[in-house]
């Protein structure tokens, strides 16, 4: 006849040191005991380690003794819990309930706002399972150094309401300085494959059709066109069209200066090259202008390029017209589709970065949509948003860890 088991919960905590969580596993395997759940944190080099088995009634005590005297030895402490088999039951019960990832990034992050992040947490009737650090650890002597902070909540359960959520920590975001991405914890989540940036006012910190109407000596008239579009007294084709049209005449040696010097977003260089050293394939979706992609592709070897042609005379002059199909939001959305069929993507493997209103229609289709230091109409509709950091923070939305990205993802 089988001999009786229980379930007991060890808590160890204390200075963490090498070698302890295989000295108590040396004294757990010699009384066969079966681990039902493991969980271990280091914060500032102090341990707290939990251990749940199930052993024979007729042994548990000679482990708790061996393991209370292992503990003293090593100078940490040591405390346990029986868990009846009910309660043992209902809590594995509900470990098939929703998972999700809220990720917080801030330059930096203050106890009162982790204290907003929980609340709502709270509210919505979620349970924080763990907590994780994703960027590396500040410097006190040199604090202008590498100044960003990011945390990671593993939360279980089903939201009250995951619309009002989300509106929630938008709002939040908008008042307090940090940024949040919600994001359910499944298999899309871990395997996302494909990211389509816009270019302007994102991977760059300009707008090249402002930059060449500066060039060419219009740049008030092009910006009066613009502002036209934007209180909509024209849409986005005809103010484009005018716009183009004042163009005409401008030497393309120009746009190839414009282009050796763009102003590069904060975080572009890392981003990149930790995107490519793991295997994302790349797409700039741009309202922009393609010479000003194709500087960008050979730059950081992006694999696609979508925007629009300028139509260059023989004498080397703009025409003052472009070529082909405009893009604009609902094209850079279709593009994403097109794409992710090409490379056989799932669209929730799919991420999307931009920070304008033509942004829009593909943040929403993509699995991840991110909202780059967008307008604020824009930050409103997202679901996710990055405005305290460079580019690069694109990174801890996807899971990243500093201390794992090795030399191609150093600060």
């Amino acid at each position: 006849m089988e001999n009786n088991k229980e379930q007991i919960l060890v808590r160890i905590a204390g200075q963490d040191r090498v070698g302890l969580t295989a000295s108590i596993m040396e004294i757990l395997s010699r009384f066969d005991a079966q681990i039902l759940d493991i969980g271990q944190a280091d914060i500032h080099n102090t341990l707290s380690l939990g251990i749940l088995i199930r052993t024979e009634e007729s042994t548990s005590g000679q482990v708790m003794k061996e393991l209370l005297f292992k503990a003293t030895e090593l100078g940490v402490t040591i405390g346990f819990s029986p868990v009846p088999d009910d309660d043992y039951e209902a809590w594995a019960g509900r470990q098939g309930r929703n998972r999700y990832i809220l990720t917080v990034i801030g330059r930096s992050l203050s106890a009162k706002q982790i204290y907003a992040a929980s609340e709502v947490i709270a509210r919505q009737g979620l349970n924080i399972d763990s907590i994780k650090r994703l960027t590396g650890r500040m410097s006190i002597k040199n604090p202008e150094k590498n100044v960003r902070a990011c945390i990671e909540f593993s939360i279980r359960g089903t939201p009250v309401d995951k619309e009002s959520m989300q509106r929630e920590l938008m709002a939040l975001s908008a008042e307090s300085g940090m940024d949040f991405s919600l994001q359910k914890d499944d298999m899309y989540r871990r395997m996302r494959r494909l990211i389509c940036f816009d270019m302007d006012s994102t991977l760059i910190q300009a707008e090249c059709i402002d930059e060449l109407a500066r060039r060419h000596g219009v740049y008030d008239k092009v910006a009066a066109i613009t502002e036209r579009a934007m209180r909509g007294e024209i849409d986005f084709r005809e103010s484009f069209t005018e716009r183009v049209a004042l163009l005409k005449g401008l030497d393309v040696s120009v746009m190839r200066d414009i282009a050796e010097n763009l102003p590069i977003t904060e975080g572009t260089d890392r981003l990149m090259s930790v995107l490519k050293t793991c295997g994302y394939k790349i797409a700039i979706l741009s309202g922009g202008f393609t010479f000003f992609g194709e500087y960008l592709q050979r730059r950081y070897g992006i694999d696609y390029v979508y925007a629009n042609d300028l139509e260059i005379g023989e004498d080397g002059k703009l025409t003052g017209r472009y070529l082909g199909e405009i893009v604009d939001g609902r094209r850079k959305a279709d593009l994403l589709k097109l794409i992710a069929q090409t490379e056989k993507v799932n669209l929730a493997q799919t991420i999307a970065v931009g920070d304008g209103a033509n942004d829009l229609p593909m943040l929403l289709e993509a699995g991840l949509g991110i909202a780059f230091h967008a307008k604020p109409r824009v930050k409103e509709s997202a679901r996710q948003s990055l405005s305290t950091i460079g580019l690069d923070g694109v990174l801890y939305f996807l899971g990243f860890k500093d201390s794992h990205l090795g030399e191609q993802g150093k600060l």
